[in-house]
């Protein structure tokens, strides 16, 4: 029997108590890997709307719901409507969660650096076509 669905499984829970760990030592013990999906795509725009946030981080709207509720009650995001369309609330990083953005990426560079340990380039490159290679068949379904 193949194990590669039970590694990937492993490989996420194991990832993101070490990634955990790693932002606390970096000083930002107020996220969590998951929350970081959402953020990484506030940080690359000024607003951005919840159904196009949903569709970035490949979250449903449910759950991102809920991780917006608990995001925005830590004052890491606001919602807000901007000028032009008053139907559609708005999802923006606040001033203070920006000012995180370098040390997340400096942490992030730090857990890239410890998941390719000891792997080559053609190593890594052929994991990662083999694994968007699964990704795309699972999202046949």
């Amino acid at each position: 029997m193949r194990e590669g669905g039970n590694l990937v499984s492993r490989i996420h829970q194991v990832s993101g108590r070490v990634f955990s760990r790693i932002l606390k030592q970096h000083g930002i013990d107020v996220l969590n890997p998951a929350q970081g999906r959402i953020l990484n795509e506030l940080w690359k725009e000024e607003s951005i709307s919840q159904t196009e946030l949903a569709f970035r981080t490949k979250l449903d709207k449910s759950t991102l719901a809920l991780m917006l509720d608990r995001l925005e009650g830590d004052g890491q995001i606001e919602r807000v409507r901007l000028e032009g369309d008053a139907r559609r609330k708005f999802i923006r990083a606040t001033v203070e969660n920006r000012k995180l953005h370098s040390e997340y990426e400096n942490a992030s560079l730090e857990m890239i650096d410890l998941f390719y340990d000891g792997l080559s380039e053609t190593e890594i490159d052929r994991f990662e076509k083999t694994l968007g290679k699964i990704l795309a068949n699972l999202e046949k379904e």
